[in-house]
């Protein structure tokens, strides 16, 4: 039988590329296939110089004629590539950093380590003989799949690490360029396309017949159209970025991120994001469910998590943005976003007992340049459970902020990612570090971590989630633990010195993942219960816990994947520390008033 693989471009023009990348040795241009039924109408890709002068058409296709065979459910070919032999060893076998005993060189790999790599390796999925990512989950006893079966931008950026670390980079490699072509597919729900620059939430590689003799494999992404809700993946172009970071700070491949097309793909993610609306603040504005929290949880309108995402997504785009006349605008817009954000969310989204207090005595129905209670917050909003829950000595960033409301939950991502991506300033930092730590038993409990607190109950779960039964109270988004999220803690940890707060973390969770078989989420208030509807070896659960180990026992690996302070950005803050609200701060001025 014949085996072909097919990247499906459909009518969308991308602006900027001058050349394709070359992902496979066997690059063959042939008629385009289509999923399914197509209005005739559709234009082939269209690419243009980076000149806006003439521009050439043409489909995307890698072709290869090896027997196909089969790796976590999918077809693959091994033979077309020199290095098949590599791959199969890395990828398959355990190889890539291990000794003849596959453990790691130096220390003895404990039972959930090397099952934890065998789980992950066997996850790997392949397209045209490439390792190009990883499954959600991988459970051979799972009848119906749903969209676990898929490859996520989010969930793969804990393997990506895991492999990383490990010295595996090609796989990272090619995840990073065959999500940059799926960004140029045309995007459409019921007859409206949204902007050119969104990244899929994940894709799917399937087999297409082509006669009786040959077959197809054909990567078909999703972004969003078939998701719960139909709501568009806003953090995929985010953590995209900074997975593309990551990837040349610890291969030391730079070379990738200034190829013309990747250059192009962060510009389009950047201009998405940077349009202008009506919004009257630097945070971004979203819908529920466009995040980690992908169901209807109260999030919509500013929450942290995507803010704290979008802060780091500028600071990678900065440092990786060719220096050319054409970038300078664009770079110029990101420093002013930057120090905007930075200010806007260290002021108004931070809360501790000094803060609750202010905000106890507000007044309301200012009508001024110089309200204090700028927001109109109600100090009726102030939640009864919060003022004997927030301890002296911490603090964290609330979960949401927009007129008339403050969303006090603490929302576990968005705290962790502001202090690795500096959004918070360093007093912040440890101060989000102090509250986990004594509110350990609420946060952490039996299985690190949970993703809100507290969960939504009784009436407020009925109006606010409209009574999803996924999201009982205590139970997946709404108060689950969710173990993957313990890369994300090491990581702040080790930045913050606290190193022993994430190997406490992650010593509670070893010997229970695995003997639970890698679950996607715990439930319950202290997260003693698998979750009623978790599905077991989670992917990013097994990634998480192999990315917190190794980063624990190379701590220096850590400085690769954070940020420190950015002073500069200080110099052009605008803010409204002066009465008028309209004044450039001085340096000393923004120093005082936001580097607390």
């Amino acid at each position: 039988m014949k085996f072909g693989c097919s990247l499906l471009i459909q009518s969308r023009c991308v602006l900027g590329f001058n050349k394709f990348p070359n992902l496979n040795r066997n690059l063959h241009i042939h008629a385009p296939r289509f999923l399914g039924a197509i209005n005739q109408t559709q234009k082939p890709f269209h690419v243009s110089s980076p000149n806006w002068g003439r521009s050439r058409v043409f489909p995307v296709t890698c072709c290869s004629s090896s027997k196909p065979n089969y790796v976590a459910g999918y077809s693959t070919t091994l033979e077309s590539r020199v290095n098949d032999k590599n791959f199969e060893s890395v990828y398959v076998q355990g190889g890539g950093g291990l000794d003849e005993t596959g453990e790691s060189a130096g220390r003895a790999e404990s039972k959930a380590e090397k099952d934890a790599w065998r789980l992950l390796r066997e996850a790997v999925v392949t397209y045209c003989g490439n390792p190009v990512g990883t499954l959600a989950a991988n459970n051979p006893g799972d009848k119906v799949p749903l969209n676990y079966d898929q490859v996520f931008i989010r969930d793969f950026v804990p393997s990506a690490l895991a492999f990383l670390l490990k010295g595996e980079g090609e796989i990272v490699r090619n995840f990073l360029l065959h999500t940059l072509q799926l960004q140029s597919w045309e995007k459409t729900v019921d007859c409206y396309s949204p902007g050119q620059g969104l990244m899929p939430a994940s894709f799917k590689i399937r087999t297409v017949p082509l006669d009786d003799t040959k077959v197809e494999e054909v990567l078909d992404p999703d972004f969003g159209e078939s998701a719960i809700g139909r709501v568009a993946p806003v953090d995929s172009g985010l953590w995209w970025i900074i997975l593309l970071r990551a990837y040349s700070k610890i291969t030391g491949d730079f070379a990738m991120q200034e190829r013309v097309d990747v250059q192009t793909g962060i510009k389009l993610i950047l201009n998405l994001c940077l349009s202008d609306g009506f919004d009257m603040f630097p945070s971004l504005l979203v819908t529920d469910g466009s995040c980690m929290i992908d169901r209807r949880m109260g999030i919509h309108g500013h929450p942290l998590e995507i803010q704290s995402l979008f802060y780091s997504a500028l600071r990678c785009a900065r440092e990786m943005l060719a220096l050319d006349e054409g970038s300078k605008n664009l770079v110029r817009t990101i420093n002013n976003r930057l120090s905007a954000l930075s200010f806007h969310i260290r002021e108004y989204y931070w809360i501790d007992m000094k803060k609750i207090n202010e905000i106890y005595r507000y007044k309301t129905e200012e009508y001024s340049t110089e309200a204090i209670n700028k927001f109109n917050i109600y100090p009726e909003q102030i939640p009864h459970w919060l003022m004997d829950w927030i301890p002296e000595e911490g603090g964290y960033m609330i979960g949401n902020l927009q007129p008339a409301h403050m969303d006090f939950r603490f929302f576990t991502l968005g705290n962790i990612w502001s202090i690795v991506s500096s959004l918070s300033t360093p007093k912040q930092n440890n101060s989000i570090l102090n509250l986990i730590e004594s509110k350990w038993d609420d946060l952490v409990g039996h299985m690190p971590l949970k993703i809100v607190y507290p969960a939504l109950e009784l009436e407020e779960w009925r109006i606010i989630t409209g009574s999803d039964p996924k999201n009982t109270p205590w139970s997946y988004h709404n108060g689950g633990s969710w173990p993957t999220l313990l890369w994300q803690f090491t990581l702040a940890c080790i930045k913050m010195g606290r190193i022993e707060l994430a190997r406490k973390a992650v010593d509670l969770a070893e010997n229970r993942l695995y003997a639970d078989h890698w679950p996607e989420y715990y439930d319950t208030r202290s997260g003693r219960f698998i979750g009623k509807q978790s599905r077991l070896y989670q992917t990013w659960t097994i990634a998480g816990f192999l990315t917190s180990k190794m980063l624990l026992e190379n701590p220096e690996k850590a400085s690769l994947l954070f940020w420190e302070e950015d002073y500069d950005l200080l110099e052009i803050c605008v803010c409204a520390l002066s009465k008028t609200g309209r004044k450039l701060c001085a340096r000393g001025a923004a120093k005082s008033q936001i580097l607390v």
